[in-house]
C-alpha cells in the first residue's frame, strides 16, 4: 500500500481487499485492459493501490492473484496468494462463492451462517461492488475465491476454534490493515466467545495466555471451553456478560491477576501495575509484619513474593484474599454473570490459590462440554 506517513507506510491491506482486486483485474484481463495494479475505492471514502502479482486465462475466463500485504501487522496471511477466478455469466448479479484454501462455516455465532464460505459481509460487498464497477453495464459474473495453501495456514489461526474447516477467512472491514490493535484482539475475543455460546456454553474458562491455557488443560477444563483474552479482562468480562454467560472460571499467572484483583481491567504493562501495592495490603491485612511488607514492596517480580509468603499462613491468606477479590471484581464488571471461580499460579504451573467454588464450577463445564459436543 503506498501512503504519506509512517503509519500508512506501514499499513497493509485485508485479503478481502486481496479477494476484490483480484476479482476486478482478472475482469479486466479478460476484456484486454491493464491491470498491474487496481485502485480501490473502501469505506470511509478511502482509496488503496493494490499490486497484482498475476493474470492468466482460463477455459472459462479468466483469474488473477494478489499476493497479500499485511504492512507491519504480524498477521498470518502475510505473503499468501489470494486468486479470483471470474467467468462471465448470463444471470445478472455477480456470485461469490470459496475455492480451494478458504474455510466453510460449521458453527452458529459468526457473521457468516453455517454452510457457507468464510467470506465475511464486508468483503463480500467490496468484492461485489469493485467488481461490478469493473465489469460492462448488465454484465454478471461467477466469482471463485481461492488461497492456495490456506488450509495449512489455517491451522495457525484461530478458524479451528471457532468451526471454521478447510481454509482460512476472507476478513476485512475497513479494506486496510494497521499494525495489530487492541480493537483487532477484541474482536477476535468477541468472535470466540460468540460462537462458544451460540453452541450452547453457559460458562466459559477465561485465561490471559498460554501459561493459563496449559494450567486450565491440567485441571480438566476442554480446551474448546478456554478463551485467551490476553490482557483486556475488561472487555472480555463485559462481552462474556453481554452475550448471556451465566458463570465464569478465571485462571491465570500472579502477575496479571494480582493487578486484576485491584481493579485494574486492562492489565498491559504499560495501563497498569500495582502487583506488588496490592500482595503487600493483602499481606499486611493477614497479619504480615512491617518488615515483611516492606520486603514485597522491595521485590522485584509478583512470583518471586509468591513463592516467598507462600511458605507463611498470613501469605497463604493473602493469596486467598487475592484469588476471592478477582472473584467479586469478576461480578462488579459483568453485568449477567452470577457466580465466578478463579485460581492463580506462578511460574511455571504451580498453583498457589483458589477460590471454593472452582471445583465444582470445573464439573459444570465439563457437563456443558460434553452437551455441546
Amino acid at each position: 500500500m503506498r501512503g504519506k506517513n509512517k503509519t500508512e507506510m506501514t499499513a497493509g491491506f485485508t485479503t478481502g481487499s486481496a479477494a476484490a482486486a483480484a476479482a476486478v483485474a482478472a475482469a479486466r484481463f479478460l476484456f484486454g485492459e491493464s491491470c498491474d495494479t487496481v485502485v480501490l475505492n473502501l469505506p470511509g471514502d478511502k482509496k488503496i493501490i493494490i499490486p497484482v502479482t498475476g493474470c492468466r486465462r482460463t477455459d472459462e475466463g479468466a483469474e488473477a492473484w494478489i499476493t497479500k500485504d499485511a504492512g507491519g501487522d504480524p498477521d498470518i496471511t502475510h505473503g499468501a496468494v489470494i486468486v479470483a477466478d471470474v467467468k462471465i455469466s448470463d444471470e445478472s448479479g455477480i456470485t461469490v462463492s470459496g475455492g480451494s484454501g478458504v474455510g466453510t462455516v460449521t458453527k452458529p455465532g459468526l457473521l457468516v451462517p453455517p454452510g457457507k464460505a468464510a467470506i465475511n459481509p464486508g468483503p463480500m460487498a467490496l468484492i461485489r461492488k469493485s467488481l461490478g464497477q469493473a465489469l460492462p453495464p448488465g454484465t454478471g459474473a461467477k466469482v471463485t475465491i481461492s488461497v492456495p495453501g490456506g488450509e495449512e495456514l489455517a491451522k495457525r489461526t484461530y478458524n479451528p476454534r471457532l468451526g471454521i474447516i478447510g481454509g482460512l477467512s476472507i476478513l476485512g472491514t475497513t479494506g486496510i490493515v494497521y499494525p495489530m490493535s487492541s480493537d483487532a484482539i477484541i474482536c477476535a475475543i468477541k468472535s470466540e466467545l460468540s460462537v462458544l455460546k451460540a453452541t450452547g456454553a453457559n460458562i466459559v474458562c477465561l485465561v490471559p495466555g498460554n501459561y493459563g491455557r496449559k494450567m486450565a488443560m491440567t485441571l480438566g477444563i476442554p480446551e474448546s471451553m478456554t478463551v485467551n483474552i490476553s490482557n483486556f479482562a475488561g472487555k472480555s468480562l463485559s462481552l462474556a456478560g453481554n452475550l448471556g454467560f451465566g458463570k465464569l472460571i478465571l485462571i491465570g499467572q500472579i502477575g496479571k491477576f494480582a493487578k486484576l484483583s485491584a481493579g485494574s481491567l486492562d492489565t498491559h504493562s504499560a495501563k497498569s501495575d500495582g502487583r506488588l501495592e496490592a500482595l503487600a495490603a493483602y499481606s499486611a491485612l493477614h497479619g504480615a509484619a512491617s518488615g515483611d511488607v516492606r520486603e514485597i514492596l522491595g521485590s522485584s517480580t509478583a512470583d518471586e513474593v509468591a513463592a516467598r509468603i507462600s511458605r507463611t499462613e498470613w501469605g497463604l491468606a493473602a493469596l486467598n484474599e487475592l484469588a476471592s477479590r478477582i472473584a467479586r471484581v469478576v461480578l462488579l464488571a459483568a453485568t449477567g454473570i452470577s457466580e465466578c471461580a478463579c485460581l492463580t499460579f506462578s511460574l511455571p504451573d504451580r498453583e498457589l490459590a483458589r477460590t471454593g467454588n472452582l471445583g465444582g464450577l470445573i464439573r459444570e463445564i465439563r457437563k456443558n462440554a460434553e452437551e455441546i459436543r
